[in-house]
C-alpha cells in the first residue's frame, strides 16, 4: 500500500551564483578538469564533489548542506517546490 511522506528536517542551502568565490568554497570543479567524464553531457560545465561523486551544477542552483558538511545540488524549481524557508526567532 502507497502512502504519502512530508519531509520535516531543515537543511541549510545557498543558491550558486557562479562566482569565483562560491567555485573555490565548494570545491566546484570544471567537468573537464575534475575527470567526470559523462558521455550523457553534450557540453563541458562545473562539477560539485558530492558523496556520490561529481555532479553538474548550473548557476542559480541551490548547494545544500547536510548534517554531515556533505553537498549536494538542488536544481532551483525542485528547491522552490520542497522548502519553504525559516524565519529566524
Amino acid at each position: 500500500m502507497i502512502k504519502t511522506y512530508r519531509k520535516i528536517a531543515t537543511i541549510q542551502a545557498e543558491q550558486f551564483d557562479g562566482t569565483q568565490k562560491m567555485i573555490k568554497k565548494y570545491g566546484i570543479e570544471d567537468s573537464a578538469e575534475s575527470g567526470y567524464n559523462d558521455s550523457d553531457w553534450e557540453d563541458e560545465g562545473l562539477c560539485i564533489p558530492t558523496k556520490e561523486g561529481y555532479l553538474r551544477i548550473n548557476n542559480g542552483d541551490w548547494i545544500a548542506t547536510g548534517i554531515d558538511g556533505e553537498h549536494w545540488p538542488i536544481a532551483d524549481d525542485i528547491f522552490k517546490k520542497t522548502y519553504v524557508e525559516v524565519k529566524e526567532k
